[in-house]
């Protein structure tokens, strides 16, 4: 009887401190890989209202999670083929920012990833127009590169924005480019399906609503610009880059909690 009544306290122990563990907020450090959207371009104060910001305090807001610490490391106009691990371009600065983060053991290291609107590009941004294939190619080379120099870290993919078929400014897009575009979107799904085996629980696809959402809400949340072709919708507004930095921030509270 004794021994039953010991087990009984020891589950009932064991089962308090897992409860317990479950409950601690969780803490995240992330690094925001992107182009121009993500750096916050155009906006006002972009060190206070670019989508990594707003990402970031979103995730800050919920009660399951502590502190959050982040790098904006979206650069205008670059492309998959920038951060390229092996073109050292724009990937050193990502590993120096992760460096720094990955410091913190107790909390989780995210990478966020949006890259797609300048590899679309009929000309302009380097490696332009990126196909389909190369476009799953690079993010697989770059995501690899990421999990080999962190293996405890999250990938998270996140789906390009539309963009108006006149945008044309110092490189051409238009319809070519947005057909081009939406081409990606099968390609970040079949990628994340792909990391499910060899690396489990560590790459997911993030947010899906954005190119739908300010495809239909252009006039409120894009920024009307004066183009080759007359004016286009590219970049998000002060408004459109706070609900993008929702729209991330509720992708990665997803994720962090399946």
């Amino acid at each position: 009887m004794k021994n039953k009544s010991l087990l009984l306290l020891l589950t009932f122990c064991l089962c308090s401190v897992l409860i317990a563990q479950n409950q601690q907020p969780k803490w995240l450090n992330i690094v925001y890989i992107g182009n121009s959207i993500t750096q916050g371009v155009q906006i006002e104060e972009p060190k206070r209202n670019a989508p990594p910001v707003k990402a970031s305090v979103y995730l800050h807001k919920q009660e399951d999670v502590g502190e959050v610490k982040f790098s904006n490391q979206g650069v205008s106009g670059s492309t998959t083929v920038d951060f390229l691990p092996q073109n050292n371009i724009l990937f050193p600065k990502v590993k120096e920012a992760a460096d720094l983060l990955k410091e913190d053991t107790w909390a989780t290291l995210i990478f966020s990833i949006m890259l797609g609107t300048n590899d679309s590009a009929v000309k302009g941004p380097n490696g332009s127009p990126v196909s389909p294939e190369q476009y799953k190619e690079n993010l697989k080379t770059i995501i690899n590169e990421l999990l080999i120099g962190y293996p405890a870290s999250i990938v998270v993919l996140h789906q390009p924005l539309w963009y108006s078929p006149t945008t044309y400014n110092s490189s051409i897009y238009l319809q070519e480019g947005l057909d081009r575009l939406q081409t990606y979107f099968p390609e970040i799904r079949s990628l994340v399906t792909e990391y499910k085996d060899q690396y489990p629980d560590q790459v997911f696809l993030g947010d899906t609503e954005g190119f739908d959402f300010f495809r239909e809400h252009k006039e409120e949340f894009l920024i009307l610009e004066e183009g080759n072709q007359g004016v286009f919708y590219l970049h998000p507004n002060k408004e459109g880059a706070a609900k993008l930095g929702e729209l991330w921030g509720k992708a990665i509270h997803r994720i962090i909690n399946e």
